[in-house]
């Protein structure tokens, strides 16, 4: 296999496991909705996932822009730098005392990143076949 396609499937990989966390991250939150989960816990399981999705997103769009592809990393860097941004203004952390009055906003976020991941999931796919059908 190429560098291009060992490139892709380790992006497909990261943009699946994404994907499952932007699903997680949406049941929670309507676990809380629901009264299922108060909101210490919530935010005591979601912490534990905030900062390892934006590394694992913010190291597939470094290697995307290290391998020179030019359109995966322009797809990627909007929301990379929306992550950046949360992180400098520290408000990347659910807090438990303003969760219910944020909750459509972060609600609104997962289901963002959740369509985002799903299409780039499909788009590192088309890629990666591309790439393995190139080499023969």
């Amino acid at each position: 296999m190429s560098g291009e396609a060992w490139l892709f499937l380790t992006a497909v990989i990261m943009s699946a496991i994404l994907l499952f966390t932007s699903v997680f991250f949406i049941i929670m939150f309507s676990d809380l909705e629901c009264d299922y989960l108060n909101p210490i816990d919530l935010c005591n399981k979601l912490n534990q996932f905030v900062l390892p999705e934006m590394i694992a997103h913010a190291f597939m769009t470094t290697l995307f822009l290290l391998s020179f592809q030019v359109i995966a990393f322009v797809l990627n860097a909007p929301l990379l730098a929306y992550n950046v941004n949360k992180v400098v203004n520290r408000n990347h952390m659910f807090d438990a005392t303003e969760i219910f009055r944020t909750l459509g906003q972060h609600k609104k976020e997962s289901f963002f990143k959740l369509g985002f991941y799903l299409v780039f999931f499909f788009y590192a796919l088309y890629r990666m076949i591309l790439a393995l059908v190139a080499e023969d």
